[in-house]
Formats: C-alpha cells, structure tokens, sequence
C-alpha cells in the first residue's frame, strides 16, 4: 500500500508541474505554433498522468488493465466501474481523451488556439476535482490515507 502512495505522489507531482509550465505558456502575450505544440504536449501529458493513476489503481485492485483498441476509453468505463471516479468525471476527462487521441494520431501543424486555450480554460479545476474523488477512492481503502 505503501508503494501505491508513493507512485500516486510522485505521479501527482508531476501533473503538477506539467500544469505549472502549462499555465506560463497561457500568460504569454503572443502565442505562436511552438507555444500551442507546448500547450498540446502539456495536456497530453496531463492525460497520461491521469491515466497512469487509473491503471496504479486498478492494479491495486488487481482489475486487468484494458488491452482493446479502445482500451483509453474503456479504461474510463472502469474506473466509472470501480468507482475511483464518478461518471461525471468521467465525461469531463474523456474531452482530453479523444484530444491525445487527436494529438498522438494527427499533424501538430493542424494545432488552432483557441480549441487549446479552451482545454486550458477549466484544466485546474478540473484537476481539482480529479484530486478529490481519486482521494476519496484512496481513503477509501482501508489503511490507504491520501
């Protein structure tokens, strides 16, 4: 249990400071195609930290991680599942789901801003909430304090 808490803090940390970076590049006066391929990385990796949360917490609960082609969203349908986060969450995130789909899949140089700077808008609310359901999830086992 232990190591889990770990994983998550140091997973966490890193989300955080992706975040942080994020919100630098969003204070600048002009942004330009690197900024918006910066903004673009920056909630890819935001996404895959989520993930890499879910599928620390599925493994504790020792559920199989998806294998599907659509295994990013059926990871979301799990976690729904398994209650780590509401289906309301659930929603919101897979906005940023099918945007690393978009991202990891397409051209960088099709990037507009103002479809980023929208994924940008809410993020650390977002995340926010994120926090405190999936600490809810962890309290929630046992000898797990979040």
């Amino acid at each position: 249990m232990d190591k889990l808490l770990e994983e998550v803090a140091a997973e966490k940390q890193l989300i955080n400071a992706t975040l942080e970076e994020l919100q630098k590049i969003l204070q600048r006066d002009r942004i330009e195609f690197v900024e918006m391929a910066a903004m673009a990385t920056c909630l890819l990796n935001f996404y895959n930290g989520v993930e890499n949360l879910f599928k620390r917490a599925l493994g504790f609960l020792q559920v199989p991680l998806p294998t599907s082609p659509t295994s990013h969203r059926d990871l979301l349908e799990l976690v729904v599942e398994h209650r780590i986060i509401s289906q309301q969450l659930s929603e919101t995130l897979d906005e940023y789901r099918a945007f690393r789909h978009y991202f990891v899949h397409g051209y960088g140089i099709l990037l507009q801003e103002a479809p980023l700077k929208s994924l940008c808008e809410n993020l650390a609310s977002i995340w926010q909430n994120f926090e405190d359901e999936f600490g809810r999830f962890l309290s929630s086992q046992g000898n797990l304090k979040n």
